[in-house]
């Protein structure tokens, strides 16, 4: 009998694995390997979607509630009815630039005062624009006594109280449809000699006036035009928001380096849209110191005054409301093998698909969500659609007393 066949079987199993044994082990361990791997994908991929969802609903209530703040604030002193949507001629050194509105009377476009302008684009994003002043005096007046052509000196009809050097104002007809103007104050009023003593205000071209040109730009009036007073240059609220290559963008008057250009607030928001609430009641039965109300969307202007024309002071008026919609987009791409399909997203989101208030009928809008320069489909991510609607508070406050 040869040594290897008299081993006990015990003694054989202490020197080691046969062939067979080690290749069943190898198998096992592959195969439990394979499930680790798909179980830690798995998860990779289950926290990322997590993560992605958490980071677009942080960035998307982010930008909602910036927005929808300047809303809530917009048209403080302008809230006249000859100032609401005047076609402005307006000069800013910081290079600001009054948003675009609907053309009046052929095809030149305004630059209307108001407390929003929607520049739709469409199923592309909006610029939206909020405006609104900061005088601690509130809707402090002076009415213009003598015809303005050109110049830094406007006369005025009494002692300016409530005027300060430096504050902006803006000089509007009292008949709605004319142009207005903006400058700032260049003289101190309480160099002025009392009454009799003339009584003016100066717009003189200057360093220390951001605003001012030396001239007004537009001739007006003595006797049919009112002086309003804006506030500090540095609390004037002009803002635009837009979205370029995913990014949402804040152009400002009062935030310094945002004036030339926008600055970025918040990234992964490819979109945002808006909508006017119009008060689509005319003539007597449209009174708004009684209060006003939406009764149509819209995206652009309507002939809301049943005049005949478009976007004109009077139409401005009858804005009640902002909608305003945030579409944010997930930071984690869906993963697909070569040649497939994302299937994330299957459709582009829609916006304003409810009726709000009950009984205004929606005007939806589906939301073009791709994004420039991107290597990846937008069908790749997630999206998640934020929308709210702001009474804009200052519509049905107009303290006309001047007219009285």
């Amino acid at each position: 009998m040869t040594p290897a066949l008299s081993m006990s079987p015990r003694l054989r199993r202490a020197r080691g694995f046969s062939m067979v044994e080690l290749l069943v082990s190898v198998a096992i361990g592959m195969l439990a390997l394979t499930f680790a791997v798909r179980t830690v994908a798995s998860s990779e991929k289950s926290r990322e979607t997590q993560l992605g969802g958490s980071d677009s609903m942080q960035n998307g209530m982010v930008a909602l509630f910036s927005i929808s703040g300047d809303a809530g604030e917009a048209g403080f002193g302008l809230n006249d009815s000859i100032l609401s949507g005047c076609d402005t001629k307006f000069t800013d050194r910081g290079q600001y630039a009054l948003a675009t509105g609907p053309a009046i009377q052929g095809a030149t476009p305004t630059t209307p005062l108001a407390p929003v302008v929607i520049e739709s684009n469409g199923s592309a994003p909006d610029r939206i624009s909020f405006y609104a002043g900061s005088s601690s005096a509130g809707t402090a007046t002076l009415r213009v006594t003598a015809n303005y052509v050109n110049g830094a000196q406007i006369s005025v009809d009494r002692v300016p109280y409530g005027f300060s050097q430096g504050d902006v104002i803006v000089v509007a007809p009292e008949q709605v449809g004319g142009r207005c103007a903006l400058a700032q104050l260049s003289g101190n009023p309480r160099d002025l000699l009392p009454p009799p003593g003339p009584q003016y205000i100066n717009v003189a071209e200057g360093t220390g006036y951001r605003y001012n040109t030396g001239n007004l730009g537009v001739a007006f009036t003595g006797g049919a035009a009112r002086l309003f007073n804006l506030g500090r240059p540095e609390d004037l609220s002009f803002h635009t928001w837009s979205v370029a290559d995913g990014f949402l963008k804040l152009r400002s008057t009062d935030l310094q380096g945002a004036s030339a250009s926008p600055t970025t607030v918040t990234d992964n928001i490819v979109s945002i849209k808006a909508q006017y609430g119009f008060d689509t009641r005319t003539g007597t039965a449209f009174l708004p110191q009684g209060g006003i109300s939406v009764m149509r969307w819209s995206s652009t202007m309507i002939d809301a005054d049943g005049d005949g024309t478009i976007g004109n002071g009077v139409d401005w008026q009858h804005v009640a409301a902002v909608r305003l919609a945030v579409v944010a987009r997930s930071k984690a791409v869906e993963r697909v093998a070569a040649g497939a399909s994302c299937t994330s997203t299957p459709e582009k989101p829609q916006v304003f698909k409810t009726q709000t208030p009950q009984n205004v009928t929606a005007v939806p809008i589906t939301v073009d969500v791709a994004v420039a320069g991107d290597p990846n489909d937008w069908k790749c991510y997630r999206y998640r659609v934020f929308e709210t609607v702001v009474n804009l508070r200052n519509a049905g406050w107009r303290p006309e007393a001047w007219k009285n």
